[in-house]
């Protein structure tokens, strides 16, 4: 074996510190057998037990970059392999070159989150569960996954003891594990067999991501929000549902309340059209739907394959009131029961992609009044008519949702029948400007509200403020080109 190599895993080996080798010898455990590995104390005897098992040798590195990117030792990458954090992303988003398993890298990165006070409380709710001996005030939260996976309480097909401990300790850990098990759905779904070595493209670009951003040698890029993939074209399907003529509902009895023809909405469906097709979206557009066409026409999306495409958006323009929109029959559909629709379990082409829901209908009848301030503003156009009649529980309970919606809970929103409505038009402009400078949603929908906010109808100087919310992971932004 050459001198040259030697040195370098001595040079290494020396820059390790105790809570590193403890970090690299976990990483390791799908290779070496957990009970040599308690014996070595040392960096020096880890890299023997690693050249003796074949993962590490004169011409092949790549085991070795990797456990340094793993644990954030970007220094020691640079300096003594000659590779880049940069490199090793670009490496490790190729399917079949991690090493290490998307398991493993999951639970150190859960170790490296969990504070001193969080690691109390999973000792304490453990103490029936593994030894006291194994619970000593020095034991860390590595030891804690080990000793759970002897005790057959923890491993890559159960989590839920796991999940449920995060749970109640603290939701963001739980929010982790259920962002790596999106990848685990994408293997199921692609056929991958669970435990494979990188995985489909969103399992392979969160181990290409699992990396210690505190570590000595790290740099603040890892703690930089990701984005969304959004590179397909098309980008994906944008659904419009457009309910104008609402002559079916009137000619019921009893007829329902305020079921005057939407006049204006076109205006709008033609912006979302005109702005979606910059953004690189297919435009799929109905108009004048009942409930149950409502329902079927979304049921032929959710059975879509989106296999290939990077996102969904859904633009629901009609009458409503909180919770329901209404088809042109006037009769009520859940909006929970069309955003659930497209959840990871039932629709598995869009798991861990973004779902965007645009819904302009009121939520209440309520009309919410506004705080006289000083303002250079012009007279607005106030021949308006409400959308009367929705709730943020609308929003399922899953990750990669957002639903914007065009007012508060209780309150109207407001439609101009030349100009088309206040939210959707404000939401057009603002896509069409500020997509392109590269802004996320979150602050193009913030700059909505603000001028939603900002607009009055008279006599009463009635408002509107619309409302996001979301369950994003990721920031997520619309590039034009």
């Amino acid at each position: 074996m050459s001198t040259d190599f030697q040195r370098l895993l001595f040079d290494i080996s020396e820059a390790l510190v105790t809570d590193e080798l403890v970090s690299l010898k976990f990483l390791s455990l799908d290779y070496i057998a957990a009970r040599k590995l308690e014996a070595i104390q040392e960096p020096k005897a880890f890299f023997e037990a690693l050249q003796e098992k074949g993962m590490i040798e004169a011409g092949n590195l790549s085991f070795l970059k990797e456990l340094l990117y793993r644990i954030g030792r970007i220094d020691l990458l640079e300096a003594q392999l000659g590779s880049s954090r940069k490199e090793m992303e670009r490496e490790l988003q190729i399917p079949g070159r991690a090493q290490v398993s998307a398991y493993r890298c999951l639970l150190f990165q859960l170790s490296e989150d969990i504070t001193k006070d969080e690691l109390k409380s999973f000792k304490f709710l453990l103490g029936k569960e593994l030894p006291k001996c194994r619970l000593n005030p020095k034991t860390t939260m590595l030891d804690v996954f080990i000793e759970m996976e002897k005790k057959g309480i923890l491993g890559e097909d159960d989590l839920s003891i796991l999940k449920s401990l995060c749970a109640k300790i603290n939701i963001s850990l739980l929010k982790k594990i259920e962002e790596y098990e999106f990848g685990e759905e994408e293997m199921l779904i692609t056929g991958e067999q669970r435990g494979s070595r990188g995985g489909p493209e969103a399992h392979v670009r969160w181990l290409a991501s699992s990396v210690a951003s505190d570590s000595p040698g790290s740099w603040n890029e890892s703690s930089q929000l990701e984005a969304y993939k959004m590179t397909s074209r098309p980008r994906g399907v944008c659904l419009i549902l457009n309910n104008h003529s609402f002559a079916k509902a009137r000619e019921a009895v009893p007829e329902p309340k305020n079921m005057k023809d939407r006049n204006g909405t076109n205006v709008d469906a033609a912006a979302l059209r005109r702005v979606f097709s910059k953004l690189h979206f297919t435009i799929a557009e109905y108009n004048d739907l009942t409930a149950e066409e409502i329902r079927k026409t979304v049921n032929i999306y959710r059975c879509e394959d989106h296999k290939n495409k990077d996102c969904f958006v859904c633009c629901i323009l009609s009458h409503g009131k909180k919770g329901i929109i209404y088809g042109v029959d006037g009769q009520e559909v859940p909006i929970q029961e069309l955003t659930t629709s497209f959840t990871g379990q039932n629709c598995r082409s869009l798991a861990g992609k973004p779902k965007v829901f645009f819904v302009q209908a009121c939520q209440g009848d309520a009309c919410q009044q506004g705080v006289t301030v000083e303002t250079d503003a012009g007279e607005e156009d106030y021949s308006v008519e409400t959308d009367a009649k929705f709730q943020l529980d609308c929003i399922p309970a899953e990750a990669d949702f957002l639903l914007g919606m065009a007012t508060l809970q209780d309150y109207v929103s407001y439609r101009s029948p030349r100009e088309g409505t206040w939210y959707i038009q404000a939401l057009c402009q603002h896509l069409e400007y500020s997509c392109p400078r590269g802004e996320d949603i979150l602050t193009i929908l913030t700059a909505v509200n603000q001028e939603v906010s900002r607009k009055s109808c008279k006599p009463n100087a009635e408002k509107q403020m619309p409302q996001p919310s979301f369950t994003l992971r990721k920031k997520l932004i619309f590039p034009v080109n």
